[in-house]
């Protein structure tokens, strides 16, 4: 099948059954947990690898995101890797520049979004997000398998420079905020944009000037996507803006506004890959309740 037929930015869940020993196909689970801390001041993050050696789509394998696609920091979890963490993360999961990634995830929908995301930063065409994750394949009884991931071979993946034209950071927010020239998108749930519960980063809001758009409102019951139609009313509002930033706590449920607007044909969308883990530790940084 020719790179340009590959379905994308989503993928249903008949396509991957009908390719699962499609060569130029890889499926990866990135699922992982993040447990609130006793005083919700932040998380814990849980790599969720026993439910994927409890149930997994056939030749997926799993991808560790923090410890395997991330660069470590004292303070934030899920910075982006940098090229060469990235090339031998691929290579070791069996995906050449050619491959066809498939994104899924057993828990929220956003860990498979972020893998689309970074895969998108580091110039990676060829993937999409299995539409209603492992979810709607176990509802729809398709295969399963179960134990340690299978030897795949390992790819060959060139050495790529990240497009940090999809990545935000505290600065460029804060040119933004002075000139009012940015739509902010928080994307996380309604009652923490508030300040009013769940996790808070150290500091309880949002950033000023920013919206909430929650990533979980852009998914169905059953975690597919709304449809175009849905999504447009959604993003209705943020659809004539020229530039869009969307974070969340820590870069992760962002990403799912990202993928959200590439679906509805708005390409200049950046992800602010620190989040409020970076932002409300500083005191110096503006925030609302």
């Amino acid at each position: 099948m020719a790179s340009e037929l590959w379905p994308k930015p989503l993928v249903s869940t008949e396509w991957v059954l009908e390719n699962l020993s499609n060569p130029k196909v890889r499926i990866i689970d990135s699922s992982t947990h993040l447990l609130p801390k006793a005083d919700f001041s932040i998380y814990d993050v849980v790599p969720a690898i026993e439910e994927y050696k409890n149930a997994h789509i056939p030749k997926a394998q799993f991808l560790d995101i923090e410890h395997e696609l991330s660069t470590p920091h004292p303070q934030c979890h899920f910075m982006l890797p940098n090229p060469d963490v990235f090339a031998k993360t691929m290579s070791r999961l069996g995906i050449s520049d050619d491959t066809m990634v498939i994104a899924y995830s057993t828990t929220n929908h956003w860990w498979a979004t972020r893998l689309w995301w970074t895969l998108q930063v580091f110039g990676h065409k060829n993937v999409a997000v299995l539409d209603g994750g492992f979810q709607k394949w176990q509802a729809e009884d398709k295969p399963i398998e179960s134990g340690e991931a299978k030897p795949t071979g390992s790819g060959t993946y060139s050495l790529r420079d990240p497009n940090l034209s999809l990545v935000a950071n505290k600065d460029s927010i804060l040119q933004h905020l002075e000139g009012n020239s940015v739509c902010l998108i928080n994307a996380l749930r309604r009652e923490q944009y508030e300040g009013q519960g769940g996790v808070h980063y150290g500091r309880k809001g949002r950033i000023t000037q920013s919206i909430n758009l929650p990533a979980l409102e852009h998914v169905n019951a059953d975690n597919t996507f709304k449809s175009l139609d849905e999504l447009k009313k959604i993003f209705s509002d943020v659809l004539v803006q020229n530039e869009i930033i969307a974070y969340c706590g820590g870069g992760i449920a962002a990403t799912s506004v990202a993928l959200a607007l590439d679906m509805l044909g708005h390409k200049n969308v950046k992800v602010y890959d620190a989040s409020l883990t970076e932002w409300a530790a500083d005191h110096t940084l503006p925030m609302d309740v």
